[in-house]
């Protein structure tokens, strides 16, 4: 048992709810990730554009998550900042092989990552490079430089390349998200106790 298990077990965090958002421009893959990762046991859906948000529950060794499917259609994109309170952690994922539109996924993460509800806050910040397997898709390496992932110097951060339709790349981006976001809850929940 990890140190951080330990705490969380002494704070009363064991089995804790994190909520996640799972933002990102239409078509980049999210729906597919989030059935990828629920429950083998979980029936599956036919993947089609998300309109709005879809709420999807799963649980991992330590944690039970509750992930918001944004809709990433720019007519719905405003609908985003009204869960960025309540977030404990983000799933940001990107088409690598939407050249075209990496400056839009630029600009709405430079916003979300602006407000005033994200900004004073430390949450973990997972990136999905998708569609690795496009013969077209751009590495995770140059994906990061096109967003300027490097200018993020306030929150944890961590990018994976993934394939959503095989599940290639999911788990370790899990695994990061689990711990970053398990060590998020830990710290609001000391500083709420202290206040």
């Amino acid at each position: 048992m990890g140190l951080l298990d330990k705490l969380s077990g002494w704070l009363g965090l064991r089995k804790k709810e994190v909520n996640v958002l799972c933002l990102g421009l239409d078509n980049s893959g999210k729906t597919t990730i989030i059935n990828q990762l629920k429950p083998a046991n979980t029936p599956g859906q036919e993947v089609v554009p998300t309109i709005g948000f879809n709420i999807e529950k799963f649980k991992s060794s330590s944690l039970s998550f509750t992930v918001f499917d944004m809709s990433g259609q720019s007519r719905y994109r405003n609908l985003w900042e009204h869960y960025y309170k309540e977030s404990h952690a983000i799933i940001f994922v990107i088409d690598s092989s939407d050249k075209l539109r990496m400056v839009v996924a630029k600009e709405e993460l430079d916003t979300l990552l602006s407000h005033e509800d994200i900004c004073s806050k430390k949450l973990p910040v997972l990136f999905f490079a998708n569609k690795m397997d496009l013969h077209d898709a751009m590495s995770s390496v140059k994906v990061s430089q096109m967003l300027c992932l490097e200018t993020i110097k306030d929150k944890p951060w961590h990018i994976c390349a993934s394939n959503a339709i095989e599940g290639e790349g999911l788990k370790e981006g899990v695994d990061w998200l689990q711990g970053n976001a398990r060590a998020f809850i830990m710290l609001y929940y000391c500083h709420c106790v202290v206040k």
